[in-house]
């Protein structure tokens, strides 16, 4: 562990540096691990393919101006060693609700009106925290199903069928509760439109829509975007709907949700994902032109002043001391990252190599900053190795809940690093995107089981203007990442032992179903 004054913080950035929701009837709080009176409320907020590179707090070369979240940063811990589970979204959000590498259960999104990729025995966060004594919610991305067939029509067929068949709003029954959703895996209560870029566009409040779609989506109907393309799903939509409204109506709610609980004797679980700064690239008039990174940049400045709006309201609402807030992302930024480095001089997964979908660090290695006041020291930095797989544990140790066998089984404890232990807590992941594609890190070692760590595809000019070396055609990559973030230099010619090794640890993880420390005997 490396502690770091605030005013160096900043400076240093070593890797280059509607109402709001009801009370619901709970049992007793449990006793906190940190011995206080009571659990700390918990606030994680996820933003949506977000570069390790975009924060300043990250990055001092930064070209996008992130202010609250480098205040965050600057009041608790920023981890320059994190990780999400997957480099795509749906599978890293399973990962963090349930601490669970998703690669054990599924590889790929959920699509337009997929069903849910959990299964009822699966114990979630929000189960286990409201089994603890929380109130619990879900506002803004949810993308991990429901079960859109039971509000389906008998006998409504798609518009268009085929691998990605289309629906029209005449083909569901919207004054019906859709289940299998948020509510049905541990929240009390769900604001939001589900995927940002998937039909049904529209709100949904807990189960129900707020106002039925009653017509097809429509671009042509909303504001010109201001970068790329809308890739938007055709399907039903709500009329008057409005993309640009997204990140102010859900962080409105937050705030309204954050004020609320300071009147209960109850503590909260609030889960707030954003669905920024992912496609479509709609930041509001008054972002632009607030980064040197073009409209993306903007929005970047939009979900901070989002993140800001949250932060305060904990504060006016007297409840920041007894908070613990988690920022971090999940996954690297998409493909057009590539242009905005032409065009910008800005790389949003400074200093690493990939983007999303990658198992290059820039797929998966991600901003990750907890603030817990009275445990986590004001301004450190921790570099140590860590998952957003890890926070189920962490919270289980924190309200004092004992995890069965079954659930959790990747999760690691952190709570020793946010009390300021120097001593690693997990010395292994594993990182996945696709089928049969893998990587493993161990201490400092990284090993891709492939001949590359490309999912989203290989940009040679980057890499030329970059100074990566040509490809070496080895059937394997290995890196040391202590000496080589970047992953240039392919070191597993030299090093066979090591990369046999690193391959055993792989299989033996993957087939033993776990590698929660807890489960070890």
């Amino acid at each position: 562990m490396m502690r770091i004054s605030i005013p160096a913080l900043l400076c240093l950035c070593t890797f280059g540096c509607l109402s709001a929701f009801g009370n619901a009837a709970l049992a007793a709080p449990a006793e906190s691990a940190n011995s206080r009176q009571s659990p700390p409320n918990i606030l994680v907020i996820y933003a949506d393919d977000l570069g390790f590179g975009d924060l300043g707090c990250y990055n001092a070369k930064s070209k996008i101006p992130t202010p609250h979240l480098d205040r965050l940063a600057a009041q608790g811990m920023r981890f320059t060693d994190g990780h999400s589970s997957s480099g795509i979204c749906t599978p890293s959000r399973y990962a963090l609700l349930t601490g669970r590498h998703h690669w054990r259960d599924f590889h790929g999104i959920v699509q337009a009106f997929g069903e849910s990729v959990f299964q009822p025995e699966r114990l979630t966060m929000p189960e286990m925290l409201r089994d603890s004594g929380y109130q619990t919610a879900a506002i803004g991305k949810w993308h991990l199903g429901w079960d859109w067939n039971a509000i389906k029509k008998p006998g409504a067929k798609p518009i268009q069928s085929g691998k990605r068949p289309e629906w029209g709003p005449e083909a569901f029954d919207w004054s019906k509760s859709i289940p299998d959703g948020p509510l049905a895996h541990g929240f009390d209560h769900y604001f939001g439109d589900t995927v940002v870029n998937f039909p049904p566009y529209c709100w949904i409040q807990d189960d129900r829509v707020v106002e039925p779609p009653t017509e097809r989506m429509d671009t042509s109907k909303w504001k010109a975007i201001k970068e790329g393309r809308w890739e938007c799903r055709p399907g039903p939509m709500a009329a008057g709907w409005d993309p640009y409204q997204n990140i102010p109506t859900t962080t409105q709610r937050g705030v309204d949700y954050i004020k609320s609980q300071a009147k209960s004797n109850q503590p909260f679980f609030l889960y707030f994902a954003f669905p920024s700064p992912h496609a479509p690239i709609v930041p509001n008039d008054e972002f632009d032109g607030k980064s040197q990174a073009g409209p993306y940049g903007d929005f970047v400045v939009e979900t901070d002043a989002s993140c800001g709006r949250l932060l305060k309201a904990l504060e006016e609402s007297g409840q920041a001391d007894n908070t613990l807030v988690v920022f971090t992302a999940d996954n690297g930024p998409e493909k057009y990252a590539y242009e905005r480095d032409i065009q910008t001089g800005h790389w949003s997964s400074y200093p690493l190599r990939g983007l999303k979908r990658d198992m290059y660090e820039g797929g998966h290695h991600v901003p990750y900053i907890v603030k817990w006041p009275g445990t986590v020291e004001a301004g450190t930095v921790c570099d140590a190795l860590v998952s957003q797989i890890d926070l189920m544990a962490t919270f289980a140790s924190i309200v004092g809940s004992t995890l069965p066998d079954s659930a959790a089984e990747d999760s690691h404890n952190i709570v020793p690093l946010l009390q300021g232990s120097p001593d690693a807590v997990r010395s292994t992941h594993i990182h996945n995107t696709s089928k049969d594609r893998y990587a493993i890190r161990h201490g400092d070692w990284l090993l891709i089981d492939g001949k590359n760590g490309y999912v989203s595809g290989r940009n040679k000019d980057w890499e030329t203007r970059h100074e990566y070396p040509a490809d070496d055609e080895q059937a394997v990559e290995l890196y040391n990442l202590k000496t080589d973030l970047g992953q240039r230099h392919n070191k597993a010619s030299e090093n066979p032992e090591r990369v046999a090794d690193l391959k055993k640890r792989l299989q033996r993880i993957r087939e033993q179903g776990y590698s929660a420390p807890r489960l070890a005997n």
